[in-house]
């Protein structure tokens, strides 16, 4: 009989099992199944009969099924909103590096910015991970709280009370770009908010109302709109009609969107309207203008929330009460100006 193969119903050949390891070594199932997933509790000559066995058929141990066996499979999940946004993307290759580094397996999972999918998704790969990354999700704190209490897990873009998280600096990002506009003479500043689940656009907006106060900047708020391009082109005609030389967009997507929107119209950015993103995600300096934005790191942020959890998942004590916290900076291209004088007037 050759090896990786067995004979099976009509002559069919088949990948070995456990069970044709067992009976090719004259133990039971259950000693082959402990050889391999306890080596301890079987004698060494018996389990080195199994190990020879198993060779001469092909056998190869399933690490899932064996880390389901005994709750380790060094998998864990990255749940995110939404996979086309790539915003996600730095994200993702930050987390899989520091997971990869450690000996883990990632499971990534895209829940189309519904909650409903989310615990969905949740449901389904609890039982096969050892923790959980939850990136801007849409789901209530208490559903947070109580996966939390199943599994490790780690919070991205959220501060959750009692589970660990780690975050941005939205604060001084939204400070930093409310200065900045108004160093440019600004003064009435528009921020144009995301979804109504996120909790850093709330974030955003309640520190751009600060700054305002602060700075003696006059802001309001339209939207909410979805975190995309063709959100920040429905915003358009809200803020025309009262358009403000400063505009600050919940995440680039929207800002670029806006920009593309206020165009049409014969809006010309930044002569007449400067507008800020929020993330500088890759297409930041790849569309015209330039975009200025409040750069998050987003490649440190995945790979922290992965190194946090794999922490937690060898025993580490949390600090729930206290996000991690990474700075942001404000990255200035050709989307802002000098305001100009003569009050902007949508065509």
């Amino acid at each position: 009989m050759e090896g990786g193969e067995v004979a099976g119903d009509a002559g069919q050949r088949r990948p070995p099992t456990i069970y044709d390891v067992a009976r090719a070594a004259g133990v039971a199932p259950s000693t082959v199944s402990r050889a391999f997933s306890r080596p301890g509790r079987v004698n060494a000559e018996t389990a080195e009969r199994i190990r020879q066995a198993a060779e001469e058929l092909g056998y190869r141990v399933n690490p899932l099924a064996r880390g389901l066996s005994s709750h380790r499979t060094a998998m864990i999940a990255l749940m995110i909103s939404d996979i086309t946004n790539p915003f996600y993307f730095p994200i993702i290759r930050g987390a899989e590096s520091a997971v990869a580094e450690a000996g883990y397996t990632m499971l990534l999972a895209d829940t189309q910015e519904s909650d409903r999918m989310e615990r969905q998704a949740l449901e389904r790969s609890l039982p096969t991970v050892e923790g959980i990354v939850l990136a801007s999700t849409r789901m209530s704190d208490s559903a947070i709280r109580m996966t939390a209490k199943q599994k490790p897990m780690i919070v991205l873009n959220r501060a959750v009370r009692d589970v660990p998280s780690v975050v941005t600096d939205n604060a001084r990002g939204m400070r930093r770009a409310a200065e900045h506009l108004g160093e440019l003479g600004h003064d009435h500043l528009t921020y144009v908010a995301g979804p109504e689940a996120s909790w850093a656009d709330g974030m955003r907006w309640r520190a751009l109302r600060e700054a305002g106060v602060e700075l003696e900047l006059r802001v309001r708020r339209i939207g909410p709109v979805a975190p995309t391009v063709r959100g920040g082109t429905d915003a358009v005609q809200a803020w025309t009609e009262r358009p403000t030389t400063g505009v600050i967009a919940y995440n680039d997507q929207v800002a670029i969107g806006l920009i593309r929107g206020i165009t049409a119209r014969g809006i010309a950015v930044p002569r007449d309207v400067s507008v800020v993103g929020f993330d500088n995600i890759f297409a930041a300096d790849l569309v015209s203008p330039g975009l200025t934005t409040v750069a998050a790191p987003l490649h440190a942020l995945g790979s922290t929330a992965a190194r946090n959890l794999i922490a937690l998942i060898g025993g580490a004590t949390s600090r729930a009460g206290r996000p991690a916290v990474l700075p942001t900076r404000l990255v200035i291209r050709e989307s802002t100006a000098q305001r100009r004088r003569k009050r902007t007037s949508p065509a």
